[in-house]
């Protein structure tokens, strides 16, 4: 999630937004459309550098990889959350459960 600052929030006020649309919204079809077009585009007697083509597809896949991993990471998150409430539910079912086993428990005889 891209949080973006607005530059013209009052001061004092935190004028953050999710971003959901323009550039983070766009993905690898609209990348292949852009790269496509440029190709298109371009003058035939002047080329552009297939070093800033290749430049432009390895940044693409770099982007495309941290954005894997991102998701894999949140995933995991969400997972371990899962587990840790589980495991307090369970603790706390337990310190219920001892604490009426011992009240229960009729006192020793002397």
């Amino acid at each position: 999630m891209t949080t973006i600052t607005s530059p013209n929030a009052a001061a004092g006020s935190t004028g953050t937004a999710t971003q959901t649309s323009g550039f983070g919204a766009l993905g690898s079809a609209d990348f292949i459309k852009l790269m496509t077009t440029q190709m298109q585009q371009q003058d035939p007697l002047n080329p552009m550098d297939s070093k800033d083509m290749l430049a432009q597809l390895a940044q693409f896949s770099s982007l495309s990889g941290i954005t894997d991993v991102n998701t894999t990471l949140q995933d995991i998150s969400a997972k371990l959350d899962a587990v840790m409430t589980a495991q307090r539910a369970a603790a706390a079912a337990a310190a219920a459960a001892a604490a009426a086993a011992a009240a229960s428990t009729p006192p020793p005889a002397a």
